[in-house]
């Protein structure tokens, strides 16, 4: 990993401010592949290249081993997570399921200039991939249906802890380019089913989008099997 700005400001602090900024740099560098799946999650060299004590590196692995993105087995290292096919399958299940229904929602209650804004934003994520710019703030298209549809219980399944592994599997999804440019047309498509207040098509069109995007998954990680027929039922 590329050196980084020190973070010390109370080294030993495990709680507060500084384990927070530590934990975001452990899950960015994961997010960014720096901190490649199934590495060894080394404290030390964490510590020191943060700057800090491994107090808050310790409190960061623990806290994202509890969502799932760093696994420690008795006796062993603590590592990043690997993508397995068991857990792809349940997490794209329940996605179709969650997100088609936060979608179907969206149709219903969103308004006009909130979809307006959605479209907008879309395409300035779209412009700002192509320019290459790193300066304008991440977007993320399911993030904002599953917010913008009104159900807390959906938003918190798909938006708290989960969320984070979710990403990770989304990454290796559309990590190919002719997948990113896909996306962006399946996601046009269900802004404006949205627009439209087609709330049955948008419940369709964001299912399809997501087994699509499994399918893109297994098929470019050779170690996952690919999605059979009982599987895509949900």
């Amino acid at each position: 990993m590329p050196p980084s700005p020190h973070l010390a400001i109370v080294k030993d602090d495990t709680s507060g401010p500084l384990a927070d900024v530590v934990f975001d740099r452990v899950l960015d560098a994961i997010y960014q592949g720096r901190l490649a799946l199934g590495s060894v999650v080394n404290e030390a060299a964490l510590a020191q290249e943060f700057g800090v004590s491994r107090g808050p590196v310790r409190e960061a692995v623990r806290r994202l081993q509890g969502i799932q993105l760093i696994t420690r087995e008795p006796y062993m290292k603590a590592r990043v997570i690997t993508l397995s096919a068991e857990s792809a399958i349940e997490l794209f299940q329940m996605r179709m399921a969650l997100e088609g229904m936060a979608c179907k929602l969206a149709a219903l209650r969103m308004t006009n200039d909130e979809v307006d804004t959605l479209l907008a934003e879309l395409a300035q994520d779209r412009e700002r991939r192509i320019d290459g710019a790193q300066d304008r703030p991440a977007f993320d298209f399911h993030e904002r249906i599953v917010r913008a549809c009104g159900n807390a219980r959906i938003i918190n399944a798909l938006c708290g802890d989960l969320y984070h592994l979710l990403r990770i599997y989304r990454r290796h999804s559309g990590s190919v380019l002719e997948r990113k440019d896909d996306a962006y047309g399946e996601h046009w498509q269900i802004i404006r089913a949205i627009r439209a207040r087609d709330a049955e098509l948008a419940e369709s069109l964001m299912r399809s989008h997501i087994e699509r995007a499994a399918q893109h998954l297994f098929t470019h990680l050779p170690q996952l099997a690919p999605l059979t027929a009982g599987d895509r039922a949900i």
